[in-house]
C-alpha cells in the first residue's frame, strides 16, 4: 500500500450491505488523543503491559504518512482507534486496534479489519499482520475468527515475561 487507504476526510460504508454494519473512520479529532490515551492505558492489554497514558496519547497524536491513525466512530462518538503501519512484509501491520469497552460487541473491530483487508488487497498487498499478547485470549480468538493465523511467537518483545503472537491474514 503505497499510500494511506483512507481518504483524509472520512470513510463510511454499510459494511455488511444490510444496514447492520455502518463503519465510519476518520482522522482522530483534535483533543481526542488526550482523551483516548488514559482510557486505553487503563484497560487490558495495555494496562497489563504497563503502557503509560502519555505514551499512548503521543502515539495517537503523531502524524506519520506511512502509519496513519484512525478514529473508529459509533455515530458521532469516538468508539475506538486504530493505527496501521503500511508496507510491512507485503501488507499492512495493525499497530493498534482498540475499541472502548462500552462500544465492544458491535462488530466495529471486525468491520475495521474487513475494510483494511479489502483496501490492502485492492492495493495489491498479500497479507495483513497483527501482534497479540499470549495472555490476551479474547484478542487471539477475535483475530482467528477474522481469518488470522498464528505464524510465530516472540518472547519479551513488549514487556519482560510476556510473549506476543504474530498473526497473519492472507489476502
Amino acid at each position: 500500500m503505497s499510500q494511506s487507504p483512507l481518504p483524509v476526510e472520512r470513510y463510511e460504508t454499510d459494511f455488511f450491505g444490510d444496514g447492520t454494519g455502518a463503519l465510519t473512520l476518520r482522522p482522530l479529532p483534535p483533543g481526542e488523543p488526550q482523551k483516548l490515551g488514559p482510557l486505553f492505558a487503563a484497560i487490558d492489554p495495555w494496562a497489563r503491559l504497563g503502557y503509560p497514558a502519555d505514551a499512548l496519547t503521543a502515539y495517537f497524536g503523531t502524524l506519520e504518512k506511512s502509519a496513519p491513525r484512525y478514529a473508529i466512530m459509533a455515530g458521532n462518538e469516538v468508539a475506538g482507534a486504530a493505527g496501521v503501519r503500511l508496507n510491512w512484509l507485503r501488507g499492512p501491520y495493525v499497530q493498534f486496534l482498540g475499541i472502548l469497552p462500552q462500544y465492544q460487541k458491535r462488530k466495529l473491530g471486525q468491520m475495521f479489519l474487513g475494510w483494511l483487508a479489502q483496501e490492502a488487497k485492492r492495493h495489491g498487498e498479500k497479507n495483513v499482520w497483527v501482534l497479540a499478547s499470549t495472555f490476551n485470549e479474547d484478542a487471539l480468538r477475535f483475530y482467528a475468527a477474522n481469518g488470522f493465523e498464528r505464524t510465530g511467537e516472540i518472547a519479551d518483545l513488549v514487556a519482560p515475561g510476556t510473549a506476543e503472537v504474530l498473526l497473519r491474514r492472507r489476502l
